[in-house]
């Protein structure tokens, strides 16, 4: 809307709704447009920087990979769930440590959890989940393995869909639970109860407990961060090449696109960006008058 071209009278026109003003509803004067803002607020983002944190986002999609070729070798044979078992074991025991070395002094005044409420935690899950696991063995008996397959795969997407990249700590219960639901489906698959114990075990590491201690590693060794993002992205590709080389072509452009296409479409359309602010805006209530009105 630009200023009336008509002559006005003499008296001056206010910006008021109070008063009678002897010009036409919609009228502005010339002034009306010196307010006029563009951009304002807007956050200009740097390549390199976006593309670390799309990095988790890459990690997160490899993480799934690495899920399925482990249950992929475990439902052929060729992996014995007791070694599974006893790396995952393993991989648990240093993560936890790694993950408290990495504890601020903030967090730790701020977490009142012990080391026993830890490992009671963990025995409980573990004791559960061995007791259930014949039932959970036959727990899809009377489902035909491509619905188990196709309900995996939505599981799994979903999962992928729903996480909080932003806060992963601790994950989103919806991502969480479909992650948890496509591990129960495709665990059932397997020849017997301990294999899906391991499978089962194996999926809350991968899912709940490794992205806890990725948030810490980024906020607390952000170089670090980095070089383990790209290491679960190779392995990733590597295992799934292992089982499908096709998959892995498909995981590694997968990839590629969302650490690399994507922040660099998300930089290069931030240059087109053309948002405007003026006195035509919506009036905001600020801090202090809100205190006032309470």
């Amino acid at each position: 809307m630009g200023p009336d071209s008509a002559p006005g009278p003499a008296v001056p026109w206010q910006k008021v709704l109070w008063e009678h003003q002897p010009f036409p509803d919609n009228y502005v004067d010339e002034r009306f447009l010196e307010e006029l803002r563009r951009n304002v607020g807007i956050r200009q983002y740097q390549y390199w920087a976006v593309v670390k944190e799309a990095g988790f986002v890459g990690q997160q999609l490899s993480c799934v990979a690495i899920f399925i070729t482990l249950w992929l070798y475990m439902e052929q044979g060729l992996l014995p769930p007791e070694l599974l078992l006893l790396t995952s074991l393993v991989c648990a025991l240093l993560g936890y440590g790694l993950h408290q070395a990495l504890k601020s002094q903030v967090e730790s005044s701020c977490e009142p959890r012990t080391y026993m409420a830890d490992l009671q935690s963990a025995s409980i899950f573990l004791s559960f989940t061995f007791g259930f696991s014949p039932v959970l063995k036959t727990l899809t008996e009377s489902v035909s393995t491509d619905t188990v397959y196709a309900m995996s795969a939505v599981m799994l997407l979903a999962h992928l869909v729903a996480f909080p990249y932003a806060q992963p700590s601790p994950p989103g219960s919806l991502s969480l639970n479909a992650a948890l639901f496509a591990s129960v489906c495709l665990a059932s698959r397997l020849p017997g109860a301990l294999h899906t114990f391991t499978m089962l075990s194996c999926a809350l590491l991968v899912f709940a407990l490794w992205p806890c201690l990725l948030k810490r590693l980024r906020a607390n060794a952000p170089r670090q961060f980095t070089g383990v993002c790209v290491g679960v992205c190779l392995g990733g590709v590597g295992g799934l090449g292992s089982q499908s080389p096709a998959g892995a072509v498909l995981l590694a452009l997968a990839l590629g696109g969302v650490t690399l296409l994507c922040p660099l479409l998300l930089v290069r359309l931030q240059r087109h960006k053309d948002n405007i602010h003026g006195p035509w805006d919506e009036a905001e209530i600020h801090e202090d008058i809100s205190r006032f009105l309470q």
